[in-house]
């Protein structure tokens, strides 16, 4: 999920609640209130049963497990039959479970966690019985060849590949969009379709086979593929951008707050734009705000200067989104 070119910026913060970074002429000092909002009243009902499950072995002692996306969660729980073995941000909706027995059959479930804690109803259940293990196999299987595909309109793709060899049998084949896996399909399988895009973005997109040892291939050529339609960023933009000048310490600095896109998964990179050019970039950890975001930085002692800024976000995907309005600001002019 990372084929969309991103510009170079000249810092990143891991942010913390005071941090500072020095971006060409200018010192960006993070004032940092950061915005973390309401997550709610606990109203409404909590979210819907994922759908569209799926459970296939990736080895001898894995299974990968997908589903559909369901709004407005945060987290997604994945069950082993009645005990939950792993939890997952609402951006993933796909997880390997490790540590399984050769030659069982296992039965799955999903449920999805909204940023209220409320807990939704199972989704349907799926099995997957895992092959047996093969002992000494340290042969990986040979490349995936012939891999390509073709977008299947605006949010998916189709791709295709000729079958591995292994001295011992493929039992999976691992999708890759850029660095992250993102889909996996059973040894006997030579297509996937990979769907959650954006339309008019161009992808990259590789293809490893793993044995039940779990050996794993080296990639396949790279597939690249844009997808239909176009995207003119409002869905994906940061929304109510506002920007003020304040003067503190003899200086003066402009404060930033905005809302959040509305997309699949939370968004924990933005990117701040100040004239044009990167200023910064500002990573989250679990904290990232989901209501308004806050920032703050340093932008010089000199009243009367007039900056624009504006502000995107990094989706789930790997992708920028599309730019929030521009704000003009003057420094000891308000807003």
């Amino acid at each position: 999920m990372r084929d969309a070119p991103v510009p170079a910026v000249p810092a990143r913060l891991s942010v913390p609640r005071h941090c500072a970074l020095l971006c060409g002429a200018l010192v960006l000092v993070t004032s940092c209130g950061w915005g973390m909002g309401d997550d709610g009243d606990g109203s409404g009902a909590p979210p819907g049963a994922p759908t569209g499950v799926t459970a296939a072995a990736g080895s001898a002692t894995t299974v990968h497990v997908m589903w559909n996306a369901v709004d407005g969660v945060e987290t997604y729980e994945v069950y082993r039959g009645g005990t939950l073995v792993k939890e997952v941000e609402a951006s993933d909706r796909m997880v390997d479970v490790t540590r399984l027995r050769p030659s069982t059959a296992y039965a799955f479930t999903v449920r999805a966690r909204d940023a209220d804690g409320r807990l939704g109803p199972r989704s349907q259940e799926v099995r997957a019985t895992t092959p047996a293990a093969v002992a000494g196999d340290d042969s990986a299987p040979t490349r995936p060849a012939d891999a390509r595909g073709r977008a299947a309109g605006s949010r998916a793709v189709q791709l295709s590949w000729s079958a591995a060899t292994d001295d011992r049998g493929v039992v999976s084949y691992d999708v890759y969009q850029g660095a992250t896996k993102v889909h996996s399909v059973g040894g006997g399988q030579t297509a996937a379709v990979v769907t959650g895009l954006r339309a008019g973005t161009r992808y990259s997109f590789t293809v490893r086979a793993r044995d039940a040892a779990d050996n794993v291939s080296p990639a396949s050529a790279t597939v690249r593929l844009t997808t239909s339609g176009s995207d003119d960023g409002r869905a994906t933009a940061p929304t109510a951008l506002r920007a003020a000048s304040r003067l503190a310490d003899g200086a003066y600095y402009i404060d930033l707050s905005w809302v959040p896109p509305r997309t699949d998964g939370l968004v924990t990179e933005y990117q701040v734009h100040l004239d044009g050019r990167p200023a910064t970039s500002l990573v989250y950890g679990a904290d990232a705000p989901r209501d308004r975001a806050e920032y703050s930085f340093y932008a010089g002692p000199e009243a009367g200067v007039t900056h624009r800024v504006r502000v995107r976000a990094r989706l789930s995907d790997g992708t920028w989104g599309g730019f929030s309005a521009e704000r003009k600001v003057t420094l000891g002019g308000g807003r």
